[in-house]
């Protein structure tokens, strides 16, 4: 099922997604929510990945992201028992919207609960990385591990991803960010941070919002790469999470070094 999902991902994004980058019409692009868009290749796209999701597995759900802002009663259906794929057509609209890169497709089956394969296909650089539970990850078909070691504070280059950030956790963050060696806005595209930890490009990014199309996909392509996932508390993530954020790294020595430098009062998280 690993090559199929990634075909299906790939005829979506080579069929709606990529003919509309660059040619939106004004009436294509629409705001749901202040400085949040949806295009008419989201909706496209999703409603072409849900139907052949829901064929490659008959009697599986889907929460796709267009399907939750129709009806947000959805969103609680990632934690039914049985077989759920979450589904991101476009993420990265806003970079998409405005003819910018990066952008992805990202899909994920859950089982029961927890995160069971996951798919990202970075669309303008045509980079697929699929994960599988207890298989490994692997980008355009060779694996990937994420670093073991903690080269210190001043080595360390990530993301703090402040928009959604509560103002005292923002403030706190902003003070401290400058003991370690890189800290940017990032690339407002979770399909690309997380191939980014697991590659090495960078060493962490930290999430405040946690939907699940935006980080179910990459925890698990992450953790799979030998990479940790986790709440700024310390706690586990699992798919139906939607609060405490999430700090994500190479390993388990550098998520401390991160978290501990960000946040030395963990009292305040």
């Amino acid at each position: 099922m690993l090559d199929q999902v990634a075909d299906l991902i790939r005829e979506v994004a080579a069929t709606i997604v990529l003919p509309r980058f660059r040619h939106l019409a004004e009436n294509e692009v629409h705001q749901k929510a202040p400085g949040d868009l949806v295009t008419v290749a989201d909706q496209e796209a999703e409603k072409a990945l849900t139907a052949g999701l829901t064929a490659l597995l008959p009697g599986s759900a889907v929460v796709g992201e267009e399907a939750v802002a129709a009806d947000a009663r959805l969103i609680d259906r990632v934690g039914d028992p049985g077989a759920v794929w979450i589904v991101d057509p476009v993420d990265g609209t806003n970079n998409f919207a405005a003819g910018k890169t990066p952008f992805a497709i990202m899909v994920a089956l859950v089982r029961d609960g927890e995160a069971a394969a996951s798919w990202i296909l970075d669309v303008p650089g045509n980079h697929l990385t699929v994960a599988e539970a207890g298989a490994g990850a692997y980008r355009d078909g060779v694996r990937i591990k994420t670093r073991t070691d903690d080269p210190g504070t001043r080595a360390l280059r990530g993301v703090v991803a402040s928009r959604y950030l509560p103002q005292h956790l923002r403030e706190i963050a902003t003070a401290n960010a400058p003991a370690l060696g890189q800290v940017t806005a990032g690339h407002h595209c979770a399909g690309y941070e997380y191939p980014a930890v697991a590659t090495d490009e960078q060493q962490f990014a930290l999430f405040w919002r946690i939907l699940p199309w935006d980080h179910v996909p990459g925890s698990l392509i992450v953790r799979e790469a030998g990479g940790t996932v986790r709440h700024l508390d310390g706690s586990s993530y699992s798919p139906a999470d939607s609060e405490r954020g999430l700090l994500v790294t190479p390993n388990d020595d550098v998520w401390h070094t991160v978290r501990d430098t960000l946040f030395p009062d963990t009292s305040v998280l």
